[in-house]
């Protein structure tokens, strides 16, 4: 057997999108960001003639679905970049440097609405429900067509779903622009514009707080959503030959991406291919994990595989 120092790394290397389902989902995304960036800016040139802050929260959160579409269509871009001696894990960390920049802008605007609506609670100003109506008719008509073409996509690729949820989450939105329009036409009560642009604001609150998190959680380098790293050491430490697992590290690249690396101590006689074929299937079986990186050790020294065969 040939000399292998104590680094075993098995794991799958291509990790790039299949051509047909890539085209596939590029296309999705490209119909679904010109459709929803199409409306939104409809939604705001109708909010401004109507003097609506419904329609134009609801253009904000609308906002957030572009920039999810068009980060997704620039991640599954540059996916396809092959890495480089600099860069050795390609340049998947551009998506999450984009997701955190775009959580952060949701979170500035929203403040605007949230502010914008409680000044406007005091005074209500006069509201043209039937421009109202209109554009968040137009808005909801948008929502449904891009849901639609996305739906088939996201069940495969968590980017195509992510995109997904938000136009989901902005259905909500078009439902409550709708809802205030129609409570302006036939009751006058105009209060009800900035109640439904606050409601609308939490919504965006709550999705660009999710979407904070998860990509600070990528650049810290913390253990992928779900993953419970408790578990996976307990998985490694039962194999056969194994007596103890340290220096145990779980994060991803990318969403989707996640990557493990950790030292095994074993027995003394183990059989060293065994070990790793049989933590590498457990790690992909039960924790999706096939990016694995394992450092075996003998008595607290690194070891290479044909001195473990050969003890």
């Amino acid at each position: 057997m040939s000399d292998h120092p104590h680094d075993h790394d098995a794991h799958p290397h291509n990790h790039g999108p299949g051509g047909h389902a890539h085209r596939a989902d590029q296309k999705r995304l490209t119909v679904a960001l010109i459709i929803t960036a199409t409306f939104m800016i409809a939604e705001i040139i109708g909010g401004l003639i109507s003097n609506s802050l419904a329609l134009l929260s609801d253009a904000g959160h609308m906002a957030s679905d572009v920039a999810a579409l068009a980060l997704s269509l620039f991640a599954l871009w540059f996916a396809r970049k092959p890495a480089t001696p600099q860069r050795t894990y390609g340049f998947y960390r551009v998506e999450i440097l984009a997701a955190f920049v775009n959580a952060a802008t949701l979170l500035i605007l929203t403040a605007w609405i949230l502010l914008e609506a409680y000044q406007r609670l005091s005074e209500p100003p006069e509201v043209q429900g039937g421009v109202m109506l209109a554009v968040a008719v137009a808005g909801l008509i948008a929502n449904l067509v891009s849901a639609y073409v996305l739906h088939g996509g996201q069940q495969d690729n968590l980017n195509v779903r992510g995109a997904f949820l938000h136009v989901l989450g902005d259905l909500l939105g078009s439902v409550g622009a709708i809802i205030a329009s129609l409570l302006v036409l036939f009751t006058g009560l105009a209060i009800a514009d900035p109640i439904v642009s606050a409601l609308i604001g939490l919504l965006i609150i709550r999705s660009a707080w999710i979407l904070l998190n998860e990509s600070l959680n990528v650049l810290l380098e913390g253990a992928p959503k779900g993953t419970d790293v408790r578990a996976v050491r307990s998985t490694l430490k039962s194999l056969p030959q194994v007596l103890d697992v340290h220096d145990l590290h779980v994060w991803a690249i990318t969403a989707g991406q996640p990557l493990l690396t950790a030292h095994l101590e074993i027995e003394g006689r183990a059989d060293a291919t065994q070990v790793l074929i049989q933590a590498q299937r457990e790690l992909s079986e039960q924790y999706g994990i096939t990016h694995v990186t394992l450092q075996l050790e003998v008595n607290g020294q690194l070891c290479e595989v044909r001195d473990v065969l050969h003890a």
